[in-house]
């Protein structure tokens, strides 16, 4: 794909822990996450994301003017193997110690400022695409599930592992899953803190599009074009099933009320298991070596 960056304008400022790219031949935006110290989300991240969006929603009708349409937004990574890790467990172990309600909740509500937009293609014409390659655990998956659409290649892993310490997963998991699977399979796929292949999830019709490894940016442009034939009625579909089954920014932050509360819960020996997968989540960090994909729960993070 041809890809140039949004040179034209001065929309974007330059970012620490995200970039962003335009493909003129799809008319999509493309935003890759790249956090450190560990590739979760970082207070840093979600505060770029969210200027992001804004920026996106602000210069909308310019970027048409200056002959850089947006149709398309797909959120990607530039980590090696891995999408997103999730919530920051460092911080979250070390919130409950000092049991600092509020922290936790702007935290939570950091979160869901940048899914919620996301989840209604930011009140938008546009259609929000997510592009896993490698691991989406915990928030990371439920940043996948936000889009309208979710693409992976066969070889990502994919899963909500907070169950293993005594947790659930509190932006958006439930709401995003229940309206694509129905309750009762989220549930279950909430409470068993198993990894999912892309292809189990496909099969499970989470996964909306299965690519084939390393095919997975040809993967986003061959959907957009075959999207772009139809794009009036497939957009008036979208439209109808947000209105018939509408996500609301208050039913996320009332379920992230519920996250809030549990994590204040935790006990110390939940408390040590978080501790191993902050552990985990610095193994797949880019500044180590070795950014092998987690294959087991045991090494999952949230």
């Amino acid at each position: 794909m041809s890809m140039t960056a949004f040179s034209t304008f001065t929309m974007f400022d330059a970012y620490e822990q995200l970039s962003t790219r335009y493909d003129d031949g799809t008319a999509a935006v493309w935003y890759f996450m790249n956090s450190r110290p560990r590739p979760c989300f970082t207070p840093t991240l979600l505060k770029e994301i969210r200027h992001f969006q804004e920026a996106v929603v602000h210069g909308f009708a310019d970027f048409a003017a200056h002959g850089q349409p947006i149709e398309y937004l797909v959120l990607a990574s530039d980590v090696p193997g891995v999408f997103n890790l999730g919530g920051d467990l460092d911080r979250f172990k070390a919130l409950i110690e000092q049991r600092d309600r509020a922290a936790l909740y702007r935290y939570a509500q950091a979160c869901i400022d940048v899914l919620y937009p996301n989840a209604v293609n930011l009140d938008l014409p546009i259609t929000t695409i997510s592009l896993v390659q490698g691991s989406a655990l915990g928030g990371g998956f439920e940043a996948a599930l936000s889009s309208n659409v979710l693409i992976a290649e066969r070889s990502a892993q994919l899963g909500l592992p907070e169950i293993l310490f005594n947790l659930f997963p509190g932006m958006g998991a439930y709401s995003l899953l229940a309206r694509r699977i129905g309750m009762v399979k989220a549930e279950a796929l909430i409470t068993s803190g198993s990894l999912y292949t892309a292809e189990q999830l496909h099969e499970m019709g989470v996964v909306d599009v299965l690519a084939e490894d390393g095919e997975g940016e040809q993967a986003v442009a061959d959907y957009i074009k075959r999207h772009r034939r139809a794009r009036n009625g497939l957009r008036a579909v979208q439209r109808a099933r947000q209105r018939y089954n509408p996500v609301t920014y208050q039913e996320l932050m009332d379920i992230t009320e519920i996250w809030v509360d549990a994590a204040l819960c935790l006990e110390n020996k939940d408390l040590r298991t978080m501790e191993r997968l902050v552990r985990a989540q610095n193994r797949l960090s880019p500044a180590n070596e070795g950014t092998e994909q987690v294959t087991s729960p045991n090494q999952c993070v949230a």
